[in-house]
């Protein structure tokens, strides 16, 4: 099959657009050998991006969130205050970490510029960890300091956890000096001098989940998060140049909602970073509630929404749906997990002139890897579109590295500049997370088709990905067994309508104990952040089936009770 019209367009469009002096031109840059293709003019660093784009979108709107109104310009002024007090007030130092628990606000975003361009490294811890889980990614990447609102903070002390930073309190719906102030209480200010950031110094660290338990901290450089950022500004680029050729452009300023949390790498890259790039407004929904978007789309002409799938389901199935006028919104975006395919065209049928879209991409890729947009996506509701080009390169690998042929399932393997580095304090996983030519190991499982298109059918590793959000097996067995009355105990994901997957638990208990699954689930609350725990649980009253290896038999557990809630409904 030959390529669609929209690919051939999109194709057309980037040989233009990566021209020499042009925003998107490329060069190369060696690393593993190889040499992989970057953005010639991006910014060096993360802390000249944000510079260069609020200069330049100063009085155009940015944050909105609640009675919050900012613009670009006011921003940027009041991070470049807060830096100056990190770096005056407080020492921070090129390399130091510098994590953030806290929800989603105007205030959050604010101070992971403030940490950038003191020359920290914003730590994005989970903001939905339980104060264990927050001790443990604050000791595993040795954060100096952490600021947490009010909440997280609490949880924090109550984990009575020597975690080894210091614990700084922050106010969300409040003006960002006002609500940063403790960022200045110990001096400095705008006139402090800020550090020059190198392209190879570190500047993020996000969290994953993986089949190893314990989250790891997966750290990247600036030049690979700013790389990661333009790939997606590209395909925004792409798309503007397209439908102005074909008079379909919205009117008004670009416009993306924030309900997804910020320390997830799909907020963190291709919502809040592009975003300056493009002049694109944020509007904040603090929590989620499929009505209260629709009425933000209408109020502030939201042109661009992400979300986990579950999401747009929810706003184009919900009973008050015609009561707004949500024809700004021309992309409705989703990561995290696929959709459904029936419900891509549900959502097409109702968007009018607008399309579904979707991404693939992980947090050890900084969000890039493909793309499958508007019709393309309507034709292929099952893949995740094709590597995002320019500068991403997307391989079916067998487990030594080489590449399977066109049409045959291996390991999706990730190459671009955008990758991250690796897992802080971790050199065993971070060696076995690369090929030795610079390939990432998704853990995922697909083929590509004869046009290039992804299509993941299985996951090598035990991870459930609910709602977007990747959970360990070994992790929540780990907490179960934590239980001293369980004997045997088995964590596997089953189809879940709302979150497209959730956990599901079979235990058994030891001799001589009794134990019930509420009193086991209530065992687990102080230990597993909410998202976590156990949707369904089985308790058995003989020893779980095992394998020859005398392993527990999860294939068949996972099996056997997938096919007993499919046959329940």
């Amino acid at each position: 099959m030959a390529a669609s019209e929209l690919d051939m367009v999109i194709d057309k469009t980037l040989e233009v657009l990566t021209q020499p002096g042009q925003l998107l031109e490329l060069d190369t840059i060696n690393k593993y050998g190889v040499d992989m293709p970057i953005f010639k003019n991006a910014p060096q660093n993360v802390s000249d991006y944000l510079a260069y784009f609020c200069h330049q979108h100063a009085d155009k709107e940015f944050l909105i969130d609640g009675d919050i109104r900012l613009t670009f310009g006011e921003t940027y002024a009041a991070a470049r205050v807060l830096a100056g007090g990190l770096v005056e007030g407080y020492g921070v130092q090129k390399g130091d970490r510098i994590g953030i628990a806290a929800r989603n606000s105007a205030n959050w975003v604010i101070l992971d510029m403030a940490i950038t361009m003191a020359g920290g490294v914003s730590t994005k811890l989970n903001g939905w960890w339980q104060g264990d889980e927050l001790a443990d990614g604050i000791e595993d990447v040795g954060c100096r300091f952490v600021f947490a609102d009010r909440q997280r903070g609490k949880r924090l002390v109550e984990s009575k956890r020597d975690h080894g930073a210091e614990l700084l309190i922050f106010e969300h719906d409040k003006q960002p000096l006002e609500g940063l102030k403790v960022m200045l209480e110990k001096g400095g200010g705008a006139e402090t001098p800020l550090p020059q950031m190198a392209p190879e110094d570190n500047a993020t660290i996000l969290f994953t989940s993986g089949s190893t338990g314990r989250s790891k901290g997966a750290y990247a450089e600036h030049r690979s998060v700013v790389q990661g950022a333009m790939s997606f500004v590209g395909t925004v680029m792409v798309l503007v140049h397209i439908m102005e050729k074909q008079g379909t452009m919205p009117e008004g300023q670009p416009t993306a909602m924030v309900c997804v949390p910020l320390f997830h790498v799909t907020a963190s890259v291709p919502l809040v970073l592009v975003s300056y790039a493009i002049g694109r407004k944020l509007v904040f929904l603090n929590k989620w509630d499929a009505e209260e978007a629709m009425r933000l789309i209408e109020k502030e002409r939201v042109t661009y929404f992400v979300g986990v799938p579950l999401m747009s389901m929810e706003i184009y199935s919900h009973p008050n749906f015609d009561k707004y006028d949500l024809s700004s919104c021309v992309t409705m975006a989703a990561g995290g997990a696929p959709r459904p395919a029936e419900h891509v065209k549900r959502i097409k049928e109702k968007m009018g002139d607008g399309y579904p879209v979707i991404g693939y991409g992980l947090t050890e890729t900084n969000g890039v890897g493909c793309s499958n947009q508007n019709e393309n996506y309507l034709a292929k509701p099952d893949s995740t579109g094709r590597a995002t080009p320019p500068i991403v390169e997307v391989a079916i690998l067998d487990d030594d590295g080489n590449k399977m042929p066109q049409g045959e399932r291996g390991e999706v393997c990730i190459r671009t500049a955008a990758n991250f580095t690796g897992y802080w304090n971790n050199e065993e996983a971070t060696r076995d997370a690369f090929t030795d030519d610079g390939f990432f190991r998704t853990g995922d499982i697909g083929y590509l088709d004869p046009e290039g298109y992804l299509f993941i059918v299985d996951r090598k590793k035990e991870i459930i990905i609910r709602g977007g959000e990747n959970i360990s097996c070994q992790e929540v067995e780990a907490a179960v067994y934590a239980n001293p009355a369980v004997a045997e105990a088995c964590i596997f994901g089953v189809h879940d309508e709302r979150f497209g997957e959730v956990p599901a638990l079979v235990y058994h208990t030891k001799d001589g104990h009794s134990l019930t699954d509420e009193q086991l689930l209530e065992s687990l609350k102080s230990q597993l952040a909410p998202y976590k725990m156990p949707v369904h649980v089985w308790q058995y009253d003989e020893p779980l089936p095992k394998l020859g290896t005398a392993k527990i038999a999860k294939i068949v557990l996972a099996k056997k009770h997938r096919d007993e809630l499919a046959a329940t409904g």
